[in-house]
C-alpha cells in the first residue's frame, strides 16, 4: 500500500509512514477486506493516538527511566513518543502483523528504539511500569476486554493512560481525565476536520474494584 512519511499533526517531531489524508478507512485494495484481514487501521494516525504521543512528549517524566507498553499500537505513534521521551524500554504490540510491522518501520524512521511484536491484549506483558492505549474503545466487544485488561495492569501497578475521542465504549468512569487536545484528523476518516480527545488515567479505585 503506498504510504508518505508524514509528520504527525498534532505532534509534529515524529513522522509516520500514512496513507494520504484523502483515503479512508476502507478505500484502500478498493474496500474489499475479508474477516481474516483486518482494516488497515496502522496507514492512519488516531486522535486518541495523538494525543498520547503529544502527552507523553510535553510530560517526559511519565515515562524518563520507566519500561512502556503500547497496546494496539497500530501505527506506533504512542509508542515511538515514549522511546523519544527517555523511557528506558518500549514494547509495542499489536494483534494485525501488518501493523506491528508498519509501527517497526514508523519507529525506525524515528530513530526510536522499539521493541514491535504480534500479540493480543489478553497476552500483554504485566511487568510494564506504564502502559499506553490510544483509541482502542471502538467496538463493545475490544472494549470489554481491554477495559478488563487495563484495570488488571493497573491493580498490578502499572500507569495506565488512554487516549480516547468520545468513542462510544470509552468506561469514562473507570479514568480521570488529565489532559484534553483539538487533533487534526483527516476528514475522510472521521467525517471531520477535527476532534476534541482526551488523555485520561487509570483511576486508583478502579484498580482495587471488580
Amino acid at each position: 500500500m503506498h504510504t508518505t512519511l508524514l509528520p504527525v499533526p498534532l505532534a509534529p517531531e515524529i513522522s509516520l509512514h500514512l496513507a494520504d489524508g484523502r483515503v479512508g478507512l476502507f478505500d484502500e485494495n478498493g474496500g474489499a477486506f475479508s474477516s481474516d484481514v483486518p482494516p488497515p487501521f496502522w496507514l492512519f494516525v488516531w486522535a486518541g493516538g495523538q494525543a498520547l504521543a503529544r502527552y507523553v512528549l510535553d510530560h517526559p517524566e511519565i515515562v524518563r527511566g520507566r519500561t512502556v507498553l503500547d497496546i494496539a499500537t497500530g501505527s506506533g505513534v504512542a509508542a515511538i513518543a515514549a522511546a523519544r521521551a527517555g523511557a528506558a524500554r518500549v514494547t509495542a504490540l499489536d494483534v494485525d502483523p501488518r501493523a506491528a510491522q508498519a509501527a517497526a518501520r514508523n519507529a525506525a524512521a524515528n530513530d526510536a528504539a522499539v521493541d514491535t511484536r504480534v500479540a493480543d491484549v489478553a497476552q500483554a506483558d504485566s511487568t510494564a511500569e506504564v502502559i499506553l492505549a490510544g483509541d482502542v474503545f471502538y467496538t463493545r466487544g475490544v472494549a470489554d476486554r481491554m477495559a478488563a485488561r487495563l484495570r488488571r495492569a493497573g491493580r498490578e501497578g502499572a500507569r495506565v493512560l488512554v487516549g480516547d475521542p468520545g468513542r462510544g465504549f470509552f468506561p469514562e468512569r473507570l479514568f480521570a481525565r488529565v489532559a484534553e487536545y483539538v487533533v487534526p484528523v483527516p476528514a475522510a476518516l472521521e467525517e471531520t476536520e477535527s476532534l476534541v480527545t482526551g488523555v485520561w488515567e487509570l483511576r486508583t479505585r478502579a484498580t482495587t474494584t471488580g
